[in-house]
């Protein structure tokens, strides 16, 4: 295909979206684009034409909003567009899903909010910014609690969280969905820096960490100094070197675009990069049973879909980041009991946060099984 060509698709692309978006079809507009037929006018228009069939025979909508655009999920298993398929299908179209990927009602917290007040149905958002509607949440974030993909997953699909931290988080007036796994986070260091293998690699290290207290405690209890940065702020302030170091896992360093600025990637398995789509349970309620009973399944198969999409899509966004020329570093069992051993939730600093987040030590106790008691579903750890 020579330049002219290109042009001329790129161009056709253009303007079907476009001409979709703009008359009210933006979510036929993201399918196609997702779907990789923009360029062709007969398979936009069917794809337009299936939308609105699909719309126009539903009984409910389903306004469904996420910070990503639809082609993350190759590195950063969101699953939203299969989300969507699931929900449509499995109600028999009784609802109708439209997509609002890209932060385009916003992102984190905002989107919680807007969940919490029923100005959209559903929503996907960090555990951590779900956290101040639904504290218990943040359980998730006490070091190595539930740091690997494995006991993440035995975690929030366990009966032990569903019968303790769900009755909370319907207090706030949500439903959890699904819970989607990415991976743990890592150390990433910035461009220059040495390798970080051991908490003594840390000392001194500005580590930009986000407003959440137990992350600043973490990291100061492993040598670091915890420097706190927006998200928005923190590619300038990696460069400039106001931080030495960030935490994301390795799909959101490349969906976000770090690895020109990274050295040294470390897999230190600490906290998840733990996600979840919520619903508004005022709505959900008024569903008829066997609507409710269909979107709870399309939530349990995309739970499916997400796990075995995990190692695929690290391995993408891994190889994109070596293009960079980033360097990966796995530890061994002993060198990850190191950071256990010096931030850990086993230690006593953490004790605070276990009573007021789980309860009491007891609830704790048992969610801390939960994590280790493998449950249904297998996923891949880095």
């Amino acid at each position: 295909m020579d330049f002219k060509d290109k042009q001329e698709l790129k161009s056709a692309e253009r303007r079907n979206f476009l001409k979709l978006a703009g008359t009210g079809g933006f979510t036929a507009a993201m399918v196609a684009g997702a779907g990789g037929v923009l360029w062709s006018d007969q398979a936009v228009a069917q794809t337009a034409q299936e939308e609105r069939e699909r719309e126009d025979a539903a009984d409910h909508i389903m306004t469904l909003a996420t910070a990503y655009v639809l082609g993350a999920s190759r590195s950063y298993p969101i699953m939203q567009l299969d989300l969507k398929e699931n929900i449509q299908n499995l109600t028999n179209g009784k609802v109708y899903v439209r997509l609002a990927p890209g932060g385009q009602l916003g992102a984190g917290g905002a989107l919680a909010q807007a969940v919490q007040g029923g100005t959209i149905q559903c929503a996907q958002h960090s555990l951590s910014n779900f956290a101040p509607f639904a504290p218990a949440v943040d359980l998730i974030n006490l070091p190595y609690f539930c740091g690997s993909n494995q006991r993440f997953t035995n975690l929030v699909n366990s009966e032990t969280w569903n019968s303790t931290v769900h009755p909370r988080i319907a207090e706030a007036g949500f439903k959890p969905l699904y819970y989607v796994v990415i991976d743990p986070r890592v150390v990433a260091v910035r461009q220059g820096g040495d390798a970080i293998i051991t908490p003594a690699d840390m000392e001194g290290v500005k580590f930009r960490v986000p407003g959440s207290a137990m992350l600043q405690q973490y990291y100061r209890m492993v040598g670091a100094n915890p420097t706190p940065v927006a998200w928005g702020e923190t590619p300038s302030a990696i460069r400039q070197g106001v931080a030495d170091a960030l935490d994301p896992s390795v799909g959101a360093l490349h969906v976000f675009g770090f690895g020109e600025i990274l050295s040294h990637v470390t897999f230190t398995q600490a906290v998840p990069d733990g996600q979840v789509f919520s619903m508004n349970l005022e709505w959900f309620n008024s569903l008829p049973a066997d609507v409710q009973e269909g979107i709870e399944f399309a939530g349990e198969i995309t739970t499916q879909q997400n796990l075995a999409k995990v190692p695929a899509a690290r391995a993408y966004a891994m190889a994109e980041l070596r293009n960079f020329g980033v360097e990966f570093h796995s530890l061994s069992d002993d060198q990850l009991a190191e950071w256990q051993a010096a931030g850990g939730y086993q230690r006593s600093e953490w004790d605070e946060f276990k009573t007021e987040l789980a309860g009491d030590m007891e609830t704790f106790a048992r969610l801390e099984e939960a994590a280790g008691t493998m449950g249904r579903y297998y996923v891949h750890d880095a």
